[in-house]
């Protein structure tokens, strides 16, 4: 993903500065790529400090602890998604569609009655008891 923002910050940071961040999450978002940005860094001489780990790679015992919490983080973002994975595929073994479930024509045509008298698309679908969102109701561009 393009990240200009970033991009600006590796471009004007220079050799024997310290890049802090707030939280490591901030710097990648994944573990590939922070420790891409991090051997980046290195390589053009500039030190991180990670404030909420307490993390400074300008010593030895810092980049460990980097490597370690970074380790952790990426162990941590895949049990995530294997549970989530295991609790859709549990709830499909109970017969539930897990997801948006599909609308009745009679409601859709309701919505757009309604749409098309003036109302506007969240109002119809609050009217109509189908959440908040127009995109619920398939309305965008209607208004």
């Amino acid at each position: 993903m393009d990240r200009p923002g970033l991009e600006a910050l590796f471009g004007y940071a220079r050799t024997g500065d310290t890049l802090a961040v707030v939280r490591l999450d901030r710097l990648g978002r994944s573990l590939t790529e922070l420790l891409a940005t991090i051997v980046m860094l290195k390589d053009r001489g500039i030190a991180l400090l990670s404030l909420e780990e307490k993390i400074d790679t300008t010593a030895a015992a810092g980049e460990l602890v980097f490597h370690v919490f970074g380790a952790i983080a990426h162990f941590e973002r895949r049990l995530i998604a294997e549970r989530t994975k295991d609790g859709i595929a549990a709830a499909r073994a109970r017969g539930k569609r897990p997801g948006r479930q599909p609308l009745d024509s009679d409601r859709i045509a309701a919505a757009l009655k309604l749409v098309s008298a003036g109302l506007s698309p969240t109002a119809a679908a609050r009217q109509l008891g189908g959440g908040t969102s127009a995109r619920t109701w398939a309305l965008d561009g209607l208004s």
